[in-house]
């Protein structure tokens, strides 16, 4: 069989493929294509290549290496445009979704230690909230937590847990490292992307829109932080 007839051979197997996949949702489909255009390319070169056309081969080998790396890169980009928000205290990793806005968190210590939120239920998750009533931050985080999770959870608590317990002090002054990790930035990142992930998280996170005051103060010091770098 000749390379041309092995070409639009491939072409329409190709095209059988994405009109099977007519039902597939079109961000996936679109992966699909993006993926499987290059891999059929690089399959046509490598039997271009045995069958003794390796002039032509190795070029179209190139050709689907190249796209193949652009589909990674694009990919990777994508993944990483959204990016997420860390915020971590002496008990509790959290972290937010910068897209979706999902909240999740890691117990650090305690009972709990290594679990995540989302594993735990709703008596877990009160007698963390117990475990936590001396650590100000920690019990601030969670809480913010709990208001996404459990609308009513307030009500529910014992009034009297943790009382007269006291207040750790705060973790002190905030690091680069912390900011860039709160507002989902890669270190170095200019003026203009520290005031744009600053405006999407305060979106999500501001107390006037249901969110926690608590990390909004830190989303602002994160911010003030990072700027204080570029004057």
């Amino acid at each position: 069989m000749s390379p041309i007839a092995l070409f639009f051979g491939g072409i329409l197997m190709l095209v059988a493929v994405v009109l099977g996949l007519v039902r597939v949702p079109a961000t996936h489909l679109a992966r699909i294509l993006r993926y499987g255009v290059p891999v059929a390319l690089g399959g046509f070169g490598v039997v271009l290549t045995l069958i003794g056309r390796a002039g032509i081969g190795m070029p179209v080998i190139a050709v689907a290496t190249m796209l193949f790396g652009r589909a990674r890169a694009q990919a990777l980009a994508t993944r990483s445009a959204g990016g997420y928000s860390h915020v971590r205290s002496a008990a509790l990793e959290m972290e937010l979704d910068l897209d979706t806005g999902a909240m999740n968190g890691l117990v650090l210590a305690g009972s709990f230690e290594g679990r995540e939120l989302d594993a735990l239920d709703e008596a877990e998750l009160v007698r963390l909230h117990g475990e936590l009533a001396r650590d100000a931050e920690s019990l601030a985080l969670l809480e913010a937590y709990l208001d996404r999770r459990i609308a009513d959870w307030r009500s529910r608590l014992d009034p009297d847990e943790g009382a007269g317990l006291g207040a750790a002090p705060g973790a002190g002054a905030m690091t680069e490292q912390e900011a860039y990790e709160i507002l989902g930035l890669a270190a170095g990142a200019s003026e203009a992307e520290i005031r744009e992930a600053h405006r999407r998280l305060m979106k999500r996170m501001h107390p006037d829109t249901g969110g926690s005051t608590f990390l909004a103060g830190r989303i602002n010091e994160a911010k003030t932080v990072l700027l204080n770098r570029h004057n």
